[in-house]
């Protein structure tokens, strides 16, 4: 398969991109047994239940919400967001997939995001759930590639894995980044890399990721 010359994701394009990959991971979900649903992920202490859970959160927190919830975290953001998943998660999964499958046409963003991150949040997570359950989820090209673009740009919370010392080449899109001995794969196998999925990403990658990752 050659690369793939892709284009730049336009805002409408990105939203109708995020409600298909929304609707089928609810899809997915719908199809899980009950002892699927407490799997757990490679997040450590996520199940497939608080993955869930969690993408359904970001389309409807407010502000006083996302404050009230990062001051009983003690300021720590990624217990912030933990604790929220589990606490939402503790329900029946149907009342989960219902509000997931609700999310579907929601434009709306969680404090303190852009407009790229709900992208980045439904194809990342939904592979974590996918490989919890040994399922296969195709990322689209160019909606990964603007993941790990944004992944790339973010400064804070700052990357899982900075990759000081590596070029990241994608072999089935136009994409590059980075200085360094060079790591190359699939795209959707960089942005797993990107976003600490290491072991998952791994088995499609040429070479190894650099000590200290």
């Amino acid at each position: 398969m050659g690369v793939v010359i892709g284009t730049v994701l336009g805002t409408e394009e990105r939203w109708q991109t995020i409600d298909r990959e929304r609707a089928g991971l609810a899809d997915l979900l719908e199809s899980l047994s009950p002892d699927e649903w407490e799997l757990p992920t490679q997040c450590a202490g996520w199940r497939v239940r608080d993955v869930a859970a969690h993408l359904t959160l970001a389309p409807s927190i407010s502000y006083g919400t996302a404050v009230r919830e990062l001051i009983r975290a003690r300021g720590n953001i990624d217990r912030m967001i933990h604790d929220t998943a589990v606490r939402a998660a503790d329900r029946p999964p149907e009342d989960i997939l219902a509000d997931l499958r609700s999310t579907v046409g929601s434009r709306r963003l969680a404090p303190g995001t852009t407009r790229r991150e709900p992208l980045l949040d439904i194809l990342v997570h939904g592979q974590d759930i996918a490989l919890a359950v040994a399922r296969e989820r195709t990322m689209p090209l160019e909606a990964a590639r603007d993941a790990a673009d944004r992944v790339w740009t973010m400064r804070f919370p700052p990357r899982p894995w900075p990759l000081p010392h590596a070029r990241l080449v994608a072999t089935d899109i136009e994409w590059t980044r980075g200085e360094g001995p060079e790591i190359s794969g699939p795209v959707s196998a960089l942005l797993l890399l990107l976003t600490g999925r290491t072991e998952a990403a791994l088995p499609w990658v040429d070479r190894a990721v650099p000590a200290g990752s």
